[in-house]
């Protein structure tokens, strides 16, 4: 979402600054086209642009995010049933031993579990059941040892209690599989329109203690819409941007229009933060970059029109200057 709209703008800028440099700019006007009309091809460009950007926005990243997610815990699950072999102690995974007198076929039944638990310095837990399976929670990013009608035996300094259980979870992070990875819950960004709009009215009716996630659902709501305008609005503000720095070389074309880019992002990082935070209402911050720059875009396209550029007129100041100090002199 965030290279279609930066690419569209650098691919205008340097068309424009290039014919501009050239003279072609000078050449199409002496022949009666106006800046204007011109501007067919760059608006139709970033049409385009903003299609491709609004599929990936709300169809193309909670697709991808959700493949990655499933693979993910596919991996997972096919190496947690390589680590639990029948009659081997395992202790692959930190502050977890493992053993399964049977295991099925698959490896998803585990039969004559033991499960020693040391993640708590304080407390051992030692878990027996007669049956067990592995399954994941995606939702939670967890991979789960479901256990069956076993007993816990829970050791805290010399004191030692049993329990029975019905159904007891052990539930470990992917962490604890890939080190240093982990995928947490299903974050906003990951989550499909339909999925937003179900966690913003659940934040909603929880109250105040759901603003932050409420703050969050809003901003990524508006995000999926923001970015794909931002091809459009960007386009038409490299235009006016490339006719006033006329002469400029490409490189330093290129490093200018990233600057404008990074304020861009900037301002709508601000907007993100403050939505968050519940300082603005998401829809007025959210849309405000597009609109101060659409406006701009406007002017400077205006300005361009009438070859009344910030090159221009600091050409005609430059100018006038010098011919009243050439006056001086005389």
């Amino acid at each position: 979402m965030l290279v279609v709209p930066i690419s569209c703008m650098i691919s205008i800028f340097l068309t424009f600054l290039r014919m501009s440099t050239d003279r072609e700019l000078v050449a199409l006007k002496a022949g009666g086209v106006s800046l204007y009309q011109m501007l067919f091809a760059p608006v139709l460009f970033c049409l385009l642009c903003s299609l491709a950007t609004l599929g990936v926005s709300l169809y193309g990243t909670p697709w991808g995010m959700a493949k990655f997610r499933s693979t993910l815990f596919e991996i997972a699950s096919t190496r947690a049933k390589v680590i639990v072999q029948p009659g081997v102690f395992n202790q692959t995974i930190p502050n977890l031993t493992l053993f399964a007198r049977q295991v099925a076929a698959d490896g998803s039944k585990l039969y004559n579990v033991f499960v020693e638990d040391g993640s708590d310095p304080k407390t051992t837990l030692t878990i027996v059941a007669p049956v067990g399976a592995i399954s994941t929670d995606e939702a939670r990013g967890e991979l789960l040892f479901r256990l069956s009608d076993g007993t816990i035996y829970q050791a805290r300094g010399q004191e030692i209690s049993t329990l029975g259980f019905a159904e007891y979870t052990v539930r470990l992070t992917l962490s604890a599989l890939f080190k240093g990875f982990d995928l947490g819950e299903v974050r906003p960004k990951e989550m499909s329109m339909a999925q937003l709009r179900a966690l913003r009215n659940e934040a909603k009716a929880g109250g105040a203690q759901y603003a932050k996630t409420l703050g969050k659902a809003e901003v990524e709501l508006q995000k999926r819409w923001v970015f794909p305008v931002a091809c459009l609005v960007l386009g038409l503000f490299a235009i006016p941007l490339a006719c006033t720095f006329e002469g400029m070389r490409r490189q330093m074309g290129i490093v200018l229009a990233l600057v404008m880019f990074m304020a861009y992002y900037s301002l709508l990082s601000a907007a993100m933060s403050l939505t968050q935070s519940g300082a603005l209402p998401a829809l007025p911050a959210m849309w405000g970059p597009n609109m101060l720059f659409f406006i701009a875009a406007l002017i400077g396209l205006h300005q361009a029109a009438r070859e009344r550029t910030f090159h221009s007129l600091f050409s005609r100041w430059r100018s006038i200057f010098q011919s009243r100090k050439l006056q001086r002199a005389t």
